[in-house]
């Protein structure tokens, strides 16, 4: 067993991953995703599957992968920062008309609002009221499920746990999880360490790797040189709520306090409700 979440139950078996995705996974997107990552634009980004078409087992599709060596969380000083970002400039870079379709669209941003409701449903906590507040400053286009524009390929929950080494090949990264793939605005695939950097999660080195390889690259989130902040201001905001969302309903289900890095992120909540709107510009198509 290598995960065994309500979206998600992952189980391995010699060199042979089962992944039952969430019972209100659509199969048509899903197959759709499916295609994307076994197509040749893409041989040397996502881990090809080794089916493209899902069983059902208990009312939840389920796809078959490759087991691919996952980048080792006790050693984050080779965290392959680098090589992530030569992924994501990859990915961004394929022309969507090559693509199986229709590409579904990028579901970060509905990551982000789900994460809000389940902190609202999961109960009172002290907390809340600041990652609310956060939630309410951002821009009304950022609060809805599919608030950006964009046309390219986006992973749409990347973080260092999405890569394996390509078991098939020389053992190269390779980005996994084809959920919440879809076509969106890049800036979303980013979020996450722009916004680990903000709240202090993420050394300045490490997120000056990453942006610079991804500039390097030609990645097409954010301008080649100069500020990347207006391109990831928005989106670096949302995945911190979603984060800080997400710690409270986590820690009111297993009755404990926050820990250290949870505050953080409500720290950062805090902050981000009163960041002035003119930061926070429409993206454009």
């Amino acid at each position: 067993m290598l995960a065994d979440r309500p979206d998600a139950t992952v189980v391995r078996h010699g060199p042979v991953v089962a992944k039952a995705h969430a019972a209100d996974t659509d199969p048509g997107e899903l197959s759709v995703r499916a295609g994307v990552a076994a197509h040749p634009a893409l041989a040397h980004v996502l881990l090809a599957p080794l089916t493209r078409s899902a069983v059902t087992a208990d009312g939840r599709p389920v796809t078959f992968w490759p087991y691919g060596l996952p980048v080792d969380p006790r050693a984050p000083r080779d965290a392959p920062w680098e090589a992530t970002a030569t992924l994501l400039a990859a990915l961004h870079a394929v022309p969507t008309d090559v693509l199986p379709g229709p590409l579904p669209p990028m579901r970060g941003p509905l990551k982000a609002a789900r994460a809000v409701e389940r902190m609202r449903g999961a109960g009172e906590h002290p907390d809340a009221r600041a990652v609310e507040a956060a939630w309410a400053a951002l821009p009304a286009w950022a609060r809805a499920e599919s608030p950006a524009p964009g046309r390219s390929l986006c992973h749409g929950d990347l973080h260092l746990g999405q890569l394996v080494r390509d078991p098939g090949g020389d053992g190269s990264w390779r980005l996994i999880d084809i959920d919440d793939m879809g076509e969106g605005d890049p800036a979303w695939d980013l979020a996450r360490p722009a916004a680990w950097f903000a709240c202090g999660l993420l050394a300045p080195d490490d997120w000056t790797r990453f942006l610079g390889a991804y500039r390097a690259a030609g990645g097409a989130a954010v301008p080649a040189e100069g500020d990347p902040w207006p391109a990831l201001d928005v989106p670096a905001r949302a995945l911190t709520v979603q984060t800080a969302a997400l710690a409270i309903a986590k820690s009111v289900a297993e009755h404990r306090e926050l820990d250290a890095d949870e505050r953080d992120v409500i720290d950062a909540c805090a902050r981000i409700a009163h960041l002035p709107d003119e930061l926070t510009p429409a993206p454009t198509k």
